[in-house]
């Protein structure tokens, strides 16, 4: 079984580049779908999720190009079905973004229900919602998605009963392409749903009041090629690394981010005792002392980020005090604490809610990840942990962090990941 070994404790030190965000590259890949032709892509991150999209891409009928591993050209000019395979749609949650880009040009899709980690239930209702106010008829039989319209589909309005990433961002994918105008809202206000109205509008549509309540689209005959367009630096990538220089007491130079979107890790970060030096596109973070316990509440954008959760509930579990976090966003979020608890954290998890009283120190063992976040902070723990830390089910993480393994390892950390072969070598 794979997995990534940790021996600490240690402090890091020294220089990260952050990759291209996931949740924004998982969204606008689908997206291209929308172009008839070449879609000139950078900053794309080479992790498993963007691996397994462009499989579904390929088998739609895309020609995919790659220029450097995170640099590629996507031509949906030759698209031959519009329906992706249950084998791959059904592993991650962002599969479901093929439903707006192919209904939008062709006028049907079908995918199967999506996977993606557990955290809760995860219901596409409101994706629903939203085709079917463009004039859609849905149906999900058999743990399919059908979708599909009689004619065109048609301008309105739609109100989200709830914020949801993934609905807006579908939402803006169906109306790009339909005549006149389209109003949604109560919409999700994140950066990767800025990125992919920024990617569209870059190739002709017409999206205005992305990252507010609020968002219009008036909807354009076609879109033209891209010539090139950068996904924006991933925030939780960011964070962990952020997280990462003040359990262990190091002091990190984190390259290509943008510190805006940081801002509520930040907060925290400093209200624990980091000192945090924010520049044009970098953010320096050093911790001295042991951590001061902080208070978590997880929201939407620009709240604290539920994703940053497990990671941040890690630095408070080494604190000099007791610290809560509430999660207000997945109601399964707190699997991973009994993984801390065997490496001596003190965490009592209900529902919601974790109590998280600080303990002197972690020690290594064997844990799991359970989920792609959970796993980041199983990494943390195996960094500030006294001996060896074995963490399992490491297909998760890969799932999210580009070259984890070795971005750690250059920053200090005794760290390697060993296939099942034995082989060592970096995520």
């Amino acid at each position: 079984m794979d997995k990534i070994i940790i021996d600490g404790p240690c402090r890091l030190s020294g220089e990260v580049t952050i990759s291209g965000a996931k949740n924004a590259a998982v969204a606008i890949l689908p997206a291209t779908l929308l172009v008839n032709g070449k879609c000139h892509l950078e900053n794309v991150p080479d992790i498993s999720d963007i691996r397994a999209t462009i499989k579904i891409l390929k088998s739609l009928g895309s020609k995919v190009e790659y220029i450097t591993r995170n640099e590629l050209i996507i031509d949906n000019s030759n698209i031959t079905t519009v329906e992706a395979p249950y084998d791959l749609t059904c592993k991650f949650r962002a599969s479901y973004y093929l439903l707006g880009a192919l209904i939008s040009r062709f006028g049907k899709a079908q995918i199967s229900l999506p996977g993606g980690c557990n955290l809760g239930a995860r219901p596409i209702d409101q994706h629903i919602k939203a085709f079917e106010k463009l004039g859609a008829t849905v149906e999900v039989k058999r743990g399919n998605v059908y979708a599909s319209t009689k004619n065109k589909l048609s301008a309105g309005n739609i109100f989200f009963d709830v914020v949801s990433v993934g609905a807006t961002i579908n939402a803006i994918l169906a109306a790009t392409l339909v005549p006149g105008t389209t109003t949604i809202e109560n919409c999700a206000k994140e950066p990767h749903v800025v990125d992919v109205a920024n990617f569209l509008n870059s190739m002709g549509a017409n999206i205005k009041g992305a990252g507010t309540d609020v968002i219009k689209v008036t909807g354009v005959e076609a879109l033209k090629q891209s010539s090139s367009y950068a996904v924006i630096p991933d925030q939780i990538e960011a964070g962990t690394f952020m997280v990462a220089a003040a359990i262990t007491k190091g002091n990190i130079l984190i390259k290509n981010c943008i510190p805006k979107h940081m801002e509520p890790i930040t907060a925290k970060l400093q209200e624990a005792g980091a000192e945090v030096t924010e520049f044009e596109d970098t953010i320096r973070v050093s911790m001295n002392d042991t951590p001061r316990p902080i208070n978590i509440k997880t929201m939407a954008y620009p709240g604290f980020p539920t994703d940053m959760q497990p990671q941040i509930c890690t630095l408070i579990a080494i604190s000099k005090g007791t610290g809560m976090i509430i999660e207000s966003i997945w109601e399964s979020r707190f699997q991973y604490t009994d993984e801390l608890i065997k490496m001596g954290a003190d965490i009592t998890a209900h529902g919601r809610t974790a109590m998280i009283k600080g303990v002197d120190t972690l020690y290594g063992c064997p844990v799991a990840s359970h989920d792609l976040r959970a796993g980041a902070a199983m990494i943390l723990a195996g960094l500030v942990a006294h001996g060896r830390t074995e963490v399992y089910n490491v297909h998760h993480i890969e799932r999210g962090y580009e070259n984890i393994v070795d971005k750690f390892k250059k920053l200090g950390a005794k760290i390697e990941f060993v296939r099942d072969n034995g082989r060592d070598e970096n995520v």
